[in-house]
């Protein structure tokens, strides 16, 4: 083992599985790999989730570096990186067996990192896992545990803002936006702090408002008009300003987040089908994450009436927009004559993974329960002529390894923002019912 100040690092399976490229993360510190995570990490290299392809990409890279000194010496990471270790099984201390009954996977890791810790007790030894339990397992035992730090956002608040509120703007200005097609020169406006590209705001003067946004490529500010989509009309400011950023063809990019009946996958459906002629498919997809820790193995019939409770909320929204219309209408036929040529196509994300994505308008569901890796993954599939939206609620995480900041739709919101392709708009005022409402600000947890 190496000098004092260098660190131990024990990584948990779950951080493998989260980012394949996690033991080079940790600068010169040492990483300890346990035996478990390799036994556990077997079990995960079979099936088509980002999951899957995590477990089998760092046991390809694991592979490259293999050899004896894994088990001994170690081996170098890369320049200015600490050294890689697998550890075999540990036995339990006293303080161990006195607590835990079951020799679990959780416990044998646990194992291991109390083993470093009492062999190198000049050095720092840190668990490292995204499992809180074992973290205060860990702690419980006088461990060092830490969740995954890497890709982890620090500033959640530019992602769950409001809609900012400008003043004191001239009336004659406001005016001459209204009557502009274009935008009105920035300079005109003293708007402090200044907005990214594609920000939306309100404008207020004494007697006039407006809805606004800012274009850093021309320099202007234009007026956000209320416009209809596919039937679908929005009910106030934020639904404007985010079907706005879903019909300008300019913004490749887009994520929206907010509660539970805030409308935000149904305006992406509603402008995916009003722009229609503009792209050669509709996507519609979501990760296929169970609630409750019930696996889809559990529920009965084949692989399609598993995952159909999974995209039933996909076809609530599509059936929303229909009613727009009425069954006899000429724009649900085809809305349905869509769905027989697959144009329309709403399926778990697994299946189209791995597709190159050109002209399509492609829409990621409840993306919150993706990793920040899984969300790069799926934007780099973007061809020529592709839009992507992600939406989400970031307060509704069912992935027991994510959070507010580790989850893949606030790392790309993040990001992203300054950037010209890319707008964001974050919907705070339930519209699909009072009671709807109510329960997503009263019963959400702490």
């Amino acid at each position: 083992m190496a000098e004092n100040n260098i660190k131990i690092f024990i990584l948990d399976t779950n951080v493998i599985l989260h980012d394949f490229k996690s033991i080079f993360h940790f600068e010169e510190n040492d990483i300890v790999i346990p035996i478990t995570v390799l036994e556990e990490l077997d079990r995960f290299k079979k099936g088509n989730d980002l999951v899957n392809f995590h477990a089998r990409e760092f046991m390809r890279d694991l592979d490259k570096l293999s050899g004896e000194s894994l088990f001994a010496g170690g081996v170098r990471l890369g320049e200015d990186r600490g050294l890689l270790f697998i550890e075999t099984g540990k036995p339990f201390t006293a303080a161990m067996e006195e607590s835990f009954s079951e020799k679990t996977a959780d416990h044998r890791i646990l194992a291991v990192a109390v083993y470093y810790k009492n062999k190198y007790p000049e050095r720092k030894t840190v668990l490292v896992t995204q499992d809180i339990n074992l973290r205060m397992k860990a702690k419980s035992l006088g461990m060092a545990a830490e969740d995954y730090q890497t890709n982890k956002i620090t500033n959640i608040k530019s992602i769950t803002k409001g809609t900012s509120t400008f003043t004191g703007i001239n009336d004659q200005l406001i005016s001459k936006l209204y009557k502009s097609t274009e935008g009105v020169d920035y300079s005109n406006f003293n708007l402090e702090p200044a907005p990214q590209p594609n920000d939306y705001f309100v404008l207020k003067g004494s007697n006039s408002s407006a809805l606004a946004t800012f274009c850093k490529a021309t320099q202007t500010v234009r007026k956000v008009n209320k416009t209809k989509a596919y039937g679908i009309k929005p009910r106030n400011s934020e639904q404007t300003f985010a079907l706005d950023a879903l019909l300008n063809p300019d913004v490749k990019l887009v994520s929206i987040t907010g509660k539970a009946g805030t409308g935000k996958t149904l305006l992406a459906l509603a402008a995916a089908l009003q722009q229609r002629k503009s792209f050669e498919q509709v996507l519609l997809a979501r990760p296929l994450v169970a609630l409750s820790n019930s696996d889809l193995g559990f529920l009965p019939g084949d692989q399609k009436a598993k995952i159909s409770p999974y995209m039933q909320p996909l076809f609530d929204n599509l059936n929303v927009i229909k009613q727009q219309f009425g069954r006899q209408s000429k724009s649900t036929a085809r809305i349905e004559d869509m769905l027989k040529t697959e144009q329309l196509l709403i399926t778990p994300l697994a299946y189209i993974r791995g597709r190159s994505l050109s002209k399509v308008f492609f829409i990621i569901d409840e993306a919150q329960n993706l990793t920040p890796h899984e969300v790069k993954t799926i934007i780099t599939r973007a061809g020529e002529g592709t839009k992507i939206v992600f939406t989400g609620d970031i307060n509704q995480i069912d992935s027991p390894y994510l959070d507010k900041k580790s989850n893949g739709l606030s790392y790309l919101t993040n990001k992203m923002q300054g950037q010209n392709i890319f707008a964001h708009v974050n919907l705070s005022k339930g519209e699909r019912s009072f009671l709807s409402d109510l329960a997503s600000d009263l019963l959400k947890s702490k």
